[in-house]
């Protein structure tokens, strides 16, 4: 199993953050790896929201598909793949430091299967890395104040 949990802290409002994040249609600005994201459902975001994502991971294209399982505005964003190489969790969380700074977790978690299954003893130090680089890009963003919701 892989569970790779990462955290930065972001000078900017709690709301800010977490309504960037939660963003679906932000995430190929502050991912690394994701290429691109296109709602398969009606936005507003909710529970069972479907978004599907195309991505660069391990050498490998990939396209999967996150379905909101739990989401509570400013504190906590949970999607699973409902479709995809491995079953993946990605978990979002938010806390108020004070007015102006953010603590920000990201947290993924899965079992590989299949070709991703030969990378597992790899896959949480690359998961890891990659994102320490993801939070590091979406702390330049919103610390620079040049981004649209």
């Amino acid at each position: 199993m892989v569970d790779v949990i990462t955290e930065i802290k972001i000078q900017c409002p709690l709301d800010k953050v977490s309504e960037y994040a939660a963003n679906p249609d932000n995430a190929p600005k502050w991912y690394v790896n994701i290429h691109s994201a296109e709602w398969q459902t009606q936005k507003p975001m909710t529970i069972g929201s479907r978004i599907a994502f195309k991505a660069h991971f391990l050498g490998r294209q990939l396209a999967y598909v996150y379905e909101i399982a739990e989401f509570i505005q400013g504190q906590k964003l949970v999607m699973r793949t409902a479709d995809g190489p491995f079953p993946m969790e990605t978990t979002y969380t938010w806390e108020a430091i004070d007015d102006n700074i953010t603590r920000m977790t990201l947290r993924n978690k899965g079992n590989p299967t299949g070709f991703s299954k030969l990378f597992a003893p790899f896959m949480s130090t690359m998961m890891m890395q990659a994102n320490k680089k993801d939070l590091k890009k979406i702390k330049e963003i919103l610390e620079d104040g040049d981004f649209a919701y």
